[in-house]
């Protein structure tokens, strides 16, 4: 079933992206995040972001106990890139995990949000690089982890 909100095709931000097929008011729930829900210590086995040369971000925080896995059973909401000044935003109701527009979008306009990846507490340059940003914004912090912060553990992203 296609998406009546937007339309998935090539991003100059990053590989797919999904693009607005008509104008879409603030507070649109445009679609919800789906895949296998797993627990941390699955998904901590299925993906190393350590090891992978070109780690997928995929993986979805809902709480404690679960994370959604969009790579497997996951939907085109896997396709919304990460932005640093982002028009969507993730919300989670009932454990569920739904992407929603924060302002007005315009038709053709590429739908983002912020991953907001948080860090390990050895997180270092190479991490930063291994989640380069490429959003373009003028308020790009040039990666899609959370700026640096001490005392902060890791999520995986409302998006990880």
């Amino acid at each position: 079933m296609s998406n009546p909100y937007f339309e998935v095709h090539s991003s100059p931000i990053q590989g797919l992206g999904g693009f607005a097929t008509r104008s879409i008011s603030k507070g649109t729930r445009v679609i919800e995040y789906e895949g296998e829900r797993i627990s941390h210590a699955e998904a901590d086995a299925r993906y190393d972001d350590h090891e992978s040369p070109h780690p997928l971000v995929l993986l979805f925080t809902v709480n404690e106990e679960t994370v959604i896995d969009a790579g497997v059973g996951g939907n085109e909401a896997r396709f919304i890139n990460h932005s640093c000044d982002p028009n969507c935003e993730a919300v989670i109701d009932q454990k569920r995990v739904f992407i929603e527009a924060k302002k007005n979008i315009s038709a053709g306009e590429e739908l983002t949000y912020d991953y907001s990846l948080t860090r390990e507490g050895n997180d270092d340059d190479e991490m930063e690089a291994r989640f380069v940003c490429h959003c373009g914004s003028k308020n790009c912090r040039g990666t899609m982890l959370e700026p640096r912060k001490k005392g902060r553990g890791r999520k995986r992203n409302n998006k990880s």
